[in-house]
């Protein structure tokens, strides 16, 4: 090939595909940041990891050009305006966030931001203006409410065939998690099931929570994740199984850690779209013109080891409905 077809060549390339080009420019270091209200979202961690990956297989790659900056509140929102205000001194180009009241605090503060999990529905709490055209400086994933919470009502009722009572556990100071608590218990109530709702807003709210129960002790317990119950969870978890009540959870990173099941998005399906939208961000799109998404699969996760343990036990017609069985 002559040189100056070859340069042509060359420079057609970069045309057709300019944001290519621009993800493997040496010239420039990129920097994301994950966003939590719990703990960091590291690139040790399964989520900052899949993330990192897809990055680097679209030419950010950590070390050359690409920064990367994870940062949590732990729990602590009050915190959450000096984060973002040092991040964005850091020059931050996107945040990647988990839960409404983080994505809340960065779209005040208009930065762009990428939803990766846990901020419910972001038209109905105003973060956005549509799935289709958000607007403003979000996008990200998104989730069904309303479809989650009757399929969530159905497998308990499924895991306990004579469910009367179900307790919701759900961070009332989160308006996203509190309107998913609202679906949910509409969706308990259209089955005939009794809701006991136990909302709490502090560590100390969960021995509350707890007296509640024994008070009147629900047939099951379902918990909506958010920070604050996912900073608590263990002590959910050792409630439930000392009192040996069937316990849902939203993920199965719960089911993992010692929950007995949990039905939700799969997080790492939410991070690696999370990380495509990322990218396109990176590469000169608008967040206002990226739609939000919403996954595709829903794990039902169980835990026969945690269900052992707590004389728990689960019909084997629900049992065999599970995507992953820890045994």
């Amino acid at each position: 090939m002559r040189r100056r077809d070859f340069i042509s060549l060359a420079a057609s390339a970069a045309i057709v595909d300019p944001r290519l080009a621009r993800a493997q420019s040496p010239s420039k270091t990129y920097r994301v940041g994950t966003l939590t209200a719990g703990l960091p979202l590291d690139e040790k961690s399964p989520g900052g990891a899949v993330l990192l990956k897809v990055l680097e297989q679209r030419g950010y790659v950590l070390g050359k050009n690409l920064a990367f900056e994870a940062r949590g509140t732990a729990g602590e929102i009050g915190k959450l305006g000096e984060i973002i205000r040092a991040m964005k001194a850091d020059e931050v180009d996107v945040f990647v966030t988990s839960g409404f009241p983080v994505t809340l605090a960065c779209k005040v503060a208009n930065v762009p931001t990428v939803v990766y999990v846990g901020a419910g529905d972001p038209v109905a709490t105003h973060l956005i203006d549509s799935l289709a055209r958000p607007g403003g400086n979000l996008t990200g994933i998104s989730d069904d409410a309303t479809t989650l919470s009757s399929k969530r009502l159905d497998l308990i009722k499924k895991a306990v065939p004579n469910l009367q009572r179900v307790a919701m556990l759900w961070n009332q100071d989160d308006l996203g998690m509190s309107m998913r608590y609202q679906s949910s218990a509409e969706a308990a109530k259209s089955l005939g099931v009794t809701v006991q709702p136990l909302g709490v807003r502090e560590p100390d709210d969960f021995n509350g929570v707890f007296e509640a129960m024994d008070r009147d002790r629900p047939d099951a317990i379902f918990m909506v994740a958010d920070s604050l119950t996912l900073l608590n969870r263990k002590r959910v978890f050792d409630y439930a199984g000392a009192h040996r009540i069937p316990a849902l959870y939203e993920y199965d990173p719960f089911v993992r850690d010692g929950g007995l099941m949990s039905y939700g998005a799969d997080l790492q399906e939410s991070m690696e779209r999370a990380g495509e939208l990322t990218a396109k961000i990176l590469s000169g799109s608008h967040p206002a013109d990226l739609p939000f998404e919403q996954p595709t699969r829903y794990p039902l996760a169980i835990n026969l080891k945690t269900a052992k343990a707590t004389g728990i036990e689960l019909p084997p017609n629900f049992v065999a409905l599970a995507d992953e069985v820890i045994e």
